[in-house]
């Protein structure tokens, strides 16, 4: 691949791939830094990839390993000097934003109602949550799914109807209809 055809790549699927390291980093400066280190890596492997052969789950798949590799870090060194806690730097962060005054009230439950449910994603173990955001949000289907994290199509799909199960599960336990 060339670096005008990865160029054509940033293009085409950089909202979907910086959309998703936002939703699985849980903060839009730590989704920007992993969306530019994607790309630079992508740039490093650019041999490897195949723009005829679906170059966004290439570039998904990359995403998720450089994120992994940075919550092994971090997993690490809370062993050696603690720091704060991955699970409180999202709440921190927070995926959800404040109300703003003047909106309607059907805008504010809607609002609390998708807050929610993203707070119910976030608490999946990752196993879990990184099936939902991918197909979601960067629409892929569970064949690419499957190729992204090198898993079987069978354990895609069952991840994907567990997740939906467990959230379904907690949002009814809230009082949440359909």
């Amino acid at each position: 691949m060339t670096i005008t055809e990865l160029e054509q790549c940033v293009d085409e699927y950089g909202k979907d791939i910086f959309s998703f390291c936002r939703q699985i980093t849980g903060s839009t400066q730590e989704g920007e830094d992993l969306y530019q280190d994607t790309f630079l890596k992508a740039m490093e492997l650019s041999e490897r990839m195949d723009i005829e052969n679906n170059p966004k789950s290439f570039l998904l798949s990359i995403a998720i390993r450089l994120w992994k590799n940075r919550r092994r870090k971090f997993a690490w060194r809370q062993r050696i000097a603690g720091m704060e806690s991955l699970e409180a730097k999202i709440e921190m962060n927070g995926l959800a934003g404040g109300t703003e005054e003047g909106l309607l009230e059907e805008e504010i439950l809607t609002r609390e109602q998708s807050d929610f449910v993203r707070s119910c994603i976030v608490e999946l173990s990752e196993k879990y949550r990184i099936p939902i955001y991918l197909y979601y949000s960067a629409e892929l289907s569970v064949k690419e799914i499957s190729g992204c994290l090198k898993l079987p199509e069978g354990t895609v799909k069952s991840r994907l109807h567990k997740a939906r199960t467990m959230i379904k599960e907690r949002l009814e336990a809230y009082g949440y209809d359909k």
